[in-house]
């Protein structure tokens, strides 16, 4: 399959811009893939099609302030800088801007010595490795310095970072938003709750393994960049139990079904574990831990729009983007979501 089978025409006023004020008032796609058929209906609708004994699978990552603006030390030229991954003892793999003026040795100085950086070594995919030196606790001189990282495509300045959050992120470490959770309340959790099904909190920190691009002509040479994810030892019992019962399992969001697949790949059952994955699900992969899955509209040519075409079914997927954009729905971080059964 080549990439080009993966794109499509999404005029520039379909995406959104900013968040809705209310979260659950975003359009619904219900896309039924037995029946081959998609309905409109609104998010807070979803209710009216999950069964009282669903397990529904969220990802709690939160999404840090990743997004740096320091000076070269020596030179006081300005740098970006976006945090991707924690590798451990305070060296984090990065993207950063202007990339070519940084080379190996040199200091980054992101506020009057507060916090430094040290490029240390060259990473795959344009990855840089900075070695961070502060005094006090990482975590909180990044709340001070950072700003949350939001998607280019996203040209509008964000009132309230919060809206860039899940209500249930709890686990720091993305660098960006699992986005299919950006549409749930805390009073439509609890009415899905009062219905009968279960959520089931997993963790995916996301970052370039989700949102950087396909750049292969031929989507078989793509590597998936790898991403940290956990499952806890209760989450793996619960999955466990409601497959042996014939439960639904659904994932809200790709990074959700991600996880699940990737340990399923790995271990052949859910399992309590902490690890990495580079798994990149495209059509003609057999999906083996997940039955239904809330997703948002995705990047032409992305990975995560292959995903969803492999869920779907690739003419089904289409067929529904087109209705949406005919519809004019709202796209990606920000906009309109699909429930896929």
């Amino acid at each position: 399959m080549r990439t080009e089978d993966f794109d499509f025409e999404l005029p520039q006023r379909l995406i959104a811009q900013t968040p809705l004020k209310d979260r659950s008032s975003s359009r619904l796609l219900v896309v039924n893939r037995k029946e081959k058929t998609f309905e409109d209906h609104h998010f807070n609708e979803i209710i009216d099609f999950l069964r009282p004994d669903d397990i529904i699978v969220r990802n709690n990552t939160r999404v840090i302030p990743a997004r740096l603006f320091g000076v070269k030390e020596v030179t006081g030229a300005h740098v970006e800088v976006l945090l991707l991954r924690d590798t451990g003892n305070d060296v984090w793999e990065t993207l950063v801007g202007n990339a070519k003026v940084v080379k190996p040795g040199t200091v980054i100085d992101f506020g009057d010595g507060i916090l430094k950086a040290e490029f240390v070594e060259y990473g795959e995919n344009g990855v840089r490795y900075l070695k961070m030196k502060y005094d006090g606790i990482f975590m909180e001189v990044l709340d001070k310095l950072g700003e949350v990282p939001l998607p280019p495509y996203i040209k509008e300045k964000l009132s309230d970072p919060e809206r860039y959050q899940t209500v249930y992120s709890k686990i720091e470490g993305s660098a960006a938003a699992p986005t299919a959770g950006l549409h749930f309340t805390n009073e439509l959790i609890k009415k899905i709750e009062e219905k009968g099904c279960q959520f089931v909190d997993i963790t995916l920190h996301i970052g370039l393994g989700t949102f950087r691009p396909v750049q292969v002509d031929d989507i078989n040479d793509h590597h998936m960049h790898s991403e940290h994810y956990e499952i806890s030892k209760e989450a793996a019992e619960i999955l466990t139990n409601a497959r042996n019962n014939g439960q639904r399992i659904i994932c809200v969001g790709t990074t959700s079904v991600r996880t699940l697949e990737s340990v399923w790949q790995k271990y052949g059952c859910y399992k309590a574990v902490t690890d990495e994955t580079d798994i990149f699900i495209y059509p003609g992969y057999e999906f083996k831990a997940v039955d239904a899955m809330i997703t948002n509209f995705h990047l032409p040519k992305s990975t995560l729009i292959m995903m969803i075409s492999a869920f779907g079914g690739k003419e089904l997927i289409w067929q529904a983007y087109h209705h949406a954009i005919e519809e004019e729905y709202r796209f990606f971080s920000f906009g309109d979501s699909m429930f896929i059964i």
